[in-house]
């Protein structure tokens, strides 16, 4: 019963296949190994962008980070989410990675509109030189709170950043479970939509470790690698991570796993609903927030479900007081260990 996020999990056994296949003679370092072609043809024939620029990263902060750098001057400043990744969960490393380049956060929830983004980009470059410029807007899908955007709401938060000529990046840490809850086609929810660089996330959905970075116009490809490599996140043994994201894509793992946490969180909330929780977002992908009285979240701590109270403290006296807890699904929770779960409520 363990909810507390989809890294939790584990490692999909194709994943581990495909490593141990991987493991086997010599290949060539630092992204030059056979796997990598494959996963590079398969990444551009995945979002129809057959001259995508494709690199693979092991951390989710690397990939987000390398990409605004790649697409943000120093004395830029990205337009988040107040309460996006980048902000909240990464220690500044847009900030370093980029040489300085602030954030600025757009007023609102998880899901910025295209109004207050407009509203947020005005107020910048009106000091002169004294003042940070215009830099990329960041967009998160499925945002942190377990929403996730329309593919018209990408739309037209990205006519905005063009409007005043500025890059779009999509944190897609949770790309699949976003996409798989819209129905609709990778090109769809990226360029065809305006985004010119994606994160292509893999750990939160069975990997190992391992995210691509994704950039629509090839141009950006050369000081992404320099990047990559100045900051120390080019892997000598590429192919451990080559062989991931190969073990992802074929045969879509990549979507059956998060159809799986999806259908996973969807039996959770509906059981959760029929139970009297309050939910504080509508769970759309594979993340839950909701508030269950204090009394109900310590029968869960004490048969061993823990590590996912998102506010509020179990020793209060209060037994009804509500307590909001955030849950993760991956794709091997199962409906065992959720019905077990509810049983507890």
């Amino acid at each position: 019963m363990f909810f507390a996020s989809d890294n939790t999990g584990p490692v999909h056994p194709q994943i581990m296949a495909a490593l141990a296949e991987a493991n086997d003679g010599f290949a060539m370092p630092y992204g030059a190994d056979p796997l990598m072609d494959e996963v590079r043809t398969r990444l551009r024939d995945i979002f129809e962008a057959p001259k995508a620029a494709v690199y693979l990263v092991a951390t989710g902060t690397a990939a987000n980070s390398l990409a605004l750098a790649t697409l943000t001057q120093p004395y830029e400043t990205v337009f988040c989410s107040p309460v996006a990744h980048i902000h909240e969960d990464e220690c500044n490393a847009p900030e370093f990675f980029t040489g300085g380049a602030k954030l600025t956060l757009v007023p609102g929830g998880d899901r910025m509109t295209p109004e207050a983004l407009r509203a947020a980009i005005a107020k910048e470059e009106s000091r002169g030189v004294h003042g940070p410029q215009r830099g990329a807007v960041s967009i998160t899908n499925v945002t942190e709170r377990g929403s996730v955007y329309a593919l018209s709401e990408i739309e037209a938060l990205c006519a905005v950043a063009k409007d005043f000529g500025l890059p779009v990046h999509l944190d897609g840490a949770r790309f699949a479970n976003a996409l798989v809850a819209m129905n609709c086609s990778p090109a769809d929810m990226t360029w065809k939509a305006g985004v010119d660089a994606v994160s292509f996330g893999g750990t939160k959905n069975g990997c190992m470790g391992v995210e691509a970075v994704i950039f629509f116009d090839p141009a950006k490809a050369w000081e992404f690698e320099l990047r990559r490599k100045r900051g120390a996140h080019l892997f000598s043994k590429h192919r451990y991570l080559s062989a991931q994201m190969a073990g992802y894509l074929r045969d879509d793992l990549w979507l059956t796993s998060a159809r799986a946490a999806n259908a996973n969180a969807a039996r959770l909330a509906d059981g959760m609903r029929a139970k009297g929780a309050r939910f504080l977002h509508d769970p759309q992908a594979n993340m839950i927030f909701a508030a269950l009285p204090r009394a109900a979240h310590r029968r869960l701590h004490e048969a061993g479900a823990k590590y996912y109270v998102w506010a509020g403290s179990l020793d209060g006296h209060d037994p009804d007081e509500m307590l909001t807890a955030r849950l993760v699904c991956d794709w091997s929770i199962g409906p065992e260990r959720i019905d077990a779960f509810l049983a507890l409520i």
